[in-house]
């Protein structure tokens, strides 16, 4: 159905039979705009210039609108696989009729890069790997490279064209591959594109895009507004089937509070009904602009963790690198800068100031029962445990650690990644009578780490892996019973998760640092959330101030700061039993 027409598809048996009923019923209220409009100029370019698809070369046409006004930039739509559903005379009529804004078109036809020699080989069409292949490559090619040469280009009576930089005044659309395309190139960069059209699109297993419904689901929402289409009789191959994987999709934003519409009709792969719904999928994708399109509220596993009005602040920023995030018994902050050997304390008051210097790269850092900050200094190769005047004592040494826990009985788990990739990943065990001991190797790359809320498991990020470990903890500081416990997502370019640093609230959920923001995830294993940060980078996080209730999250040169509606469980306090896992 067309959300914005309720029940006019329900009834649909062709895939242009209930249009013609609602074409029909706006026949004499569009009669008079539909009659002459003023016709827009469009004309054809080629593109061979890109970096981001080296040797690649393409064709591309503008379409600007006869109302266009050159002293401000206008609306833009952009299209996938050349001009497509009549899209020209549709923007006439609905520019003239007041269905949507001056909008200029830029229809792209895919790269290819040319055979060296075409009469004995074929060139090589970069349409899949352009079109489904997940990532920002696409989103780049068209902000760094295609719309700034649009903007070189002047219509036929020497005009020049601008082009809004507003992701609200951006629509970009596609059928099939390409309509994967314009959903993945909003999906990076929804500060660039916020309205999507796609047509049968390829949300299957061609290259990675089947993973969309799940991941919609679990992705702090954009502020994406979305119509699909598609037919019954679409495609049922190899990659998937396409009738399914649409409607999966469809409920995957419903369900994640997105505002879309769709479109069903019994269809093949085709662009025949796409054409015939593009005129309403524009007026829904453009109404109320020019009111910012919204971002909804998420999943209700998402909103069981952050409440409706919590957003990413910034704490304090201009660092180099930044580190071990970790809380006192007062809720105050205290976080690394790495590369310069400083320690920094976030006072109650949210303010960041200096609080050592000359830490031997101090790195991981928790604190323990007996209210002291131990760190690990990477320089020096030990743990360093520092009183609240900043007197260091030297807890253990002999090891260049990454990440430690201290539990509430004193005891000190740590990781030792193996740097160079030739010493074992290894996990430390200092107990609280000073002795140290290896309790477990074999992880690629052991990083962050921390304790269940009870104190009878040890949690442990494997960064080059997309795994977090889980083992049970032995009276003796031993550990036993290792799995591969969480399952985190990684991007589609990356061969790892990148999971760094780890926490856990006291309900028992565990939040990692990875490659595609805070995953945050159930006792049972799963990712329920995936939350990114404001600058795309994230190192570690805790949760601090008075109720250890605020999330801190270290992130590169910044340090970001969020509400929660759950507190934490640090482990230098009494272990607290969470509630069961729901199964």
């Amino acid at each position: 159905m067309v959300r914005s027409r309720p029940r006019l598809l329900l009834a649909a048996v062709g895939s242009c039979a209930v249009f013609s009923l609602f074409a029909a019923a706006r026949a004499g209220a569009e009669t008079k705009a539909d009659a002459a409009p003023p016709k827009g100029e469009v004309v054809k370019y080629e593109f061979k210039n890109s970096k981001i698809f080296p040797g690649t070369v393409r064709d591309y046409w503008i379409y600007v609108p006869a109302q266009y006004d050159a002293s401000q930039p206008a609306c833009v739509f952009v299209c996938q696989d050349g001009i497509r559903y009549e899209a020209p005379a549709v923007f006439d009529r609905l520019i003239a009729a007041g269905d949507m804004p001056v909008t200029i078109g830029v229809f792209i036809m895919h790269g290819r890069v040319p055979a060296l020699n075409g009469e004995t080989a074929l060139d090589r069409f970069n349409r899949s790997y352009e079109y489904d292949g997940l990532g920002d490559n696409y989103a780049r090619f068209l902000l760094e490279e295609l719309l700034p040469e649009v903007e070189t280009k002047k219509t036929a009576d020497g005009r020049a064209i601008r082009l809004s930089q507003s992701g609200n005044d951006r629509a970009i659309g596609g059928n099939s591959s390409g309509g994967v395309c314009a959903f993945t190139a909003a999906w990076e960069r929804p500060d660039a594109f916020t309205r999507v059209f796609t047509g049968v699109g390829t949300y299957v297993g061609l290259r990675g895009a089947h993973n969309y419904s799940t991941l919609v689901r679990k992705y702090e929402p954009k502020p994406l507004r979305i119509f699909l289409e598609d037919g019954s009789n679409d495609l049922n191959i190899y990659g998937g089937d396409w009738w399914i994987a649409n409607q999966a999709m469809e409920r995957s934003l419903t369900f994640a509070g997105y505002e879309t519409a769709h479109a069903w009709g019994d269809g093949g792969h085709n662009s025949k009904h796409a054409t015939e719904v593009f005129p309403e999928a524009m007026k829904f994708l453009w109404k109320d602009w020019p009111a910012p399109v919204k971002a909804g509220r998420g999943s209700p596993q998402l909103q069981e963790i952050f409440p409706p009005e919590s957003r990413w602040e910034l704490v304090a920023e201009g660092f180099k690198f930044t580190e071990g995030p970790a809380v006192n018994a007062a809720g105050e902050v205290f976080f690394n800068e790495v590369p310069s050997s400083t320690t920094y304390k976030i006072g109650l008051d949210g303010k960041a100031a200096k609080f050592l210097e000359n830490t031997n790269r101090g790195d991981g850092q928790a604190f323990g029962p007996d209210g002291r900050l131990y760190s690990v200094a990477g320089g020096s190769e030990q743990i360093v445990a520092y009183d609240a005047g900043g007197k260091a004592s030297v807890v253990a040494e002999g090891f260049r650690g990454n990440d430690l826990v201290v539990r509430h009985d004193g005891g000190i788990y740590v990781t030792e990644p193996g740097w160079d990739g030739k010493a074992p990943s290894q996990i430390w065990y200092v107990a609280p009578d000073g002795k140290k001991r290896v309790v477990d190797k074999g992880l690629k790359f052991s990083n962050g780490l921390a304790l269940s809320p009870d104190q009878s498991l040890l949690y442990v990020a494997d960064t080059k892996t997309h795994w977090v470990y889980s083992y049970q903890i032995r009276p003796d500081g031993g550990l036993a019973y290792k799995q591969k416990y969480y399952h985190l997502h990684m991007p589609d370019a990356a061969d790892d998760s990148g999971a760094d640093g780890v926490e856990v609230d006291r309900d028992g959920r565990l939040y990692v640092a990875t490659r595609l923001g805070l995953q945050i995830c159930d006792q049972a294993g799963r990712v329920l959330c995936i939350v990114p940060t404001p600058n795309g980078k994230v190192s570690n996080v805790t949760l601090g101030g008075p109720r250890f209730d605020v999330l801190y999250a270290t992130c590169g040169d910044k340090v970001f700061k969020r509400q929660l509606k759950t507190a934490g469980a640090p482990s230098w306090g009494k272990p607290v039993k969470p509630a069961a896992p729901r199964l």
